[in-house]
């Protein structure tokens, strides 16, 4: 079955955030308006294949890693989990 959520998802604030980008720097680097920036981040509406690789290009990713159809699980859960011992089965 198709997942009924048209909306691509995107890791656009947090990559923003760790490299200490605004949204006006980001949206320098890849020749857009700021504005387009948020709405990204806020998946009102997906980008093209051209902005895509852009902003791939200006984070050093592939663009799976920034863009999703399913919704990302949150670094921080991965993290987490990835840190957390195997339960021992009894």
């Amino acid at each position: 079955m198709p997942d009924s959520d048209p909306r691509i998802h995107n890791r656009l604030a947090v990559l923003r955030a760790e490299r200490g980008m605004s949204r006006v720097d980001l949206a320098r680097a890849i020749g857009v308006n700021y504005q387009t920036i948020g709405s990204l981040e806020r998946s009102d509406y997906s980008p093209s294949l051209a902005l895509a690789f852009r902003l791939s290009e200006v984070f050093g990713l592939p663009v799976e890693a920034i863009f999703s159809p399913r919704p990302f699980v949150p670094l921080s859960e991965q993290v987490y989990r990835a840190a957390q011992p195997e339960e021992v089965s009894r």
